[in-house]
């Protein structure tokens, strides 16, 4: 009996070191479903349609479908998709870095089909194209997954895991980055705050907004709305929680004070809600732009007034964008930051970043104190680690954020930043502001 209780005891052993020694035995397996809907990306004026439930109506070869995901090491990866033929065969390629793969299908019925194994070389990310050689049906596939399975999975994968929460929507959108500027202890009741914005040549992505001057009750930048226009766009949200302007009391709506000539203004829902203005600039990638915001509180009327200058350096004038009156606040300036942010996820996929330079207080007295200190953070698209394609750090004497693309390179959540001082405040005579 003895003998025996020995004998499996060092078979015991013997098994446990091997599972030690080697992933054979791991208690998750290493493999991860990737949805389209949330992962997937089509070519310029493709036909077909990416929805929540993946990849439909690809009928067309010029279509090119990209889907990425991220490893945190190097390793093989085996890669199947889950799809179905609705009629006919299929022929359809699939590439992954080096690799590619040609692929017959005819399966009517939803079925993984193993592709082929890739070795990832490196960390990051994983860009893999599908495009459709022929078929004898009205469309190549339908697709809902791409599964990965391998050693490369070892220490974790980036991806839009599913829907809870609209991230579909979101993780097309890609990760939002932002600085926190910290004061100057001197620097109390700041009145005014000023800060520029260069975006560099090819960075000017649709979509986008370079946020330079945020604060405790609104914000204030520039932004691509399309291909043909370009705002400069200032909020205030209202103190009543609703995403719905119409419900605001009127003892709780935003009143506007004065507007620029070419300033539209108007309400705003569906993040708050509350005053907004913006006006139709043609500002340029590669030109520098200065955002200054004044808050002026009364505590009698438990009050503040935020007035909002633009300028374009290249010029010399100042242009009013807004004044707006917001109620139960009395506030001077609090919680100072910048964004980069995407509003658009059809264009997630593309890289654009900005250079936000020369930033100052000005306290209600008067004095000037230049702000050479910032946290970078991140959205909570990044935070569930659903994307990793975003940064920020120090270039030259400016900050500098970026995101989406899916580049690789990240950096960590809650970095300090601390930028080259100027020491050379812009010359402003704000009695002559308009």
């Amino acid at each position: 009996m003895k003998r025996t209780t020995l004998i499996l005891f060092n078979l015991f052993f013997i098994f446990s070191s091997v599972c030690l020694a080697s992933s054979a035995c791991t208690s998750a397996p290493l493999l991860i479903t990737v949805p389209l809907g949330g992962n997937g990306w089509l070519s310029k004026n493709a036909t077909a349609r990416i929805n929540n439930s993946g990849l439909t109506n690809w009928s067309a070869s010029s279509d090119v479908i990209t889907i990425y995901f991220r490893t945190e090491t190097a390793g093989e990866a085996r890669l199947s998709l889950k799809l179905n033929v609705p009629e006919g065969n299929t022929k359809i390629s699939i590439t992954a870095g080096d690799d590619t793969f040609t692929k017959v299908l005819n399966n009517q019925n939803t079925e993984i089909v193993s592709i082929g194994t890739i070795h990832i070389k490196k960390a990051g990310y994983v860009k893999i194209e599908l495009k459709g050689l022929s078929k004898t049906g009205p469309v190549f596939a339908n697709i809902s997954d791409l599964v990965v399975e391998g050693p490369a999975l070892e220490k974790g994968a980036s991806y839009v895991k599913n829907n809870e929460g609209n991230y579909f929507y979101w993780g097309h959108r890609g990760p939002s980055v932002h600085l926190k500027y910290e004061m100057p202890a001197v620097a109390k009741s700041v009145e005014w705050f000023y800060n520029e914005i260069t975006v560099p040549i090819g960075q000017d992505k649709q979509g986008t907004y370079y946020m330079a001057n945020g604060f405790d009750g609104g914000y204030f930048g520039m932004q691509v709305n399309s291909l043909t226009e370009r705002r400069v766009l200032f909020s205030i949200w209202s103190p009543f929680s609703t995403d719905d302007p119409k419900l605001i009391p009127d003892s709780m709506k935003v009143l506007l004070l004065k507007k620029g000539e070419r300033t539209k203004t108007g309400e705003f829902g569906n993040e708050g809600s509350g005053g907004q203005s913006y006006m139709r600039y043609p500002w340029v990638a590669g030109n520098t732009y200065a955002f200054l915001i004044r808050a002026q509180p009364d505590a009698g009327k438990r009050t503040t007034v935020y007035t909002a200058y633009f300028r374009d350096l290249t010029k010399d004038d100042w242009q009013l964008v807004a004044s707006f009156e917001r109620p139960q606040s009395a506030v001077y300036l609090k919680g100072l930051h910048s964004f980069l942010e995407n509003f658009s996820p059809a264009t997630g996929d593309q890289e654009r970043s900005g250079n936000y330079q020369n930033q100052w207080a000005v306290d209600s007295a008067g004095n000037w104190h230049e702000v050479t200190g910032a946290t970078f953070t991140v959205d909570a698209t990044a935070k569930i680690n659903y994307r990793k394609d975003y940064a920020g750090g120090i270039k030259d004497k400016a900050f500098y954020l970026k995101n989406c693309g899916f580049f690789n390179g990240f950096t960590p959540a809650n970095t300090k930043l601390k930028r080259s001082e100027s020491r050379q405040h812009p010359a402003i005579d704000f009695n002559k502001l308009p």
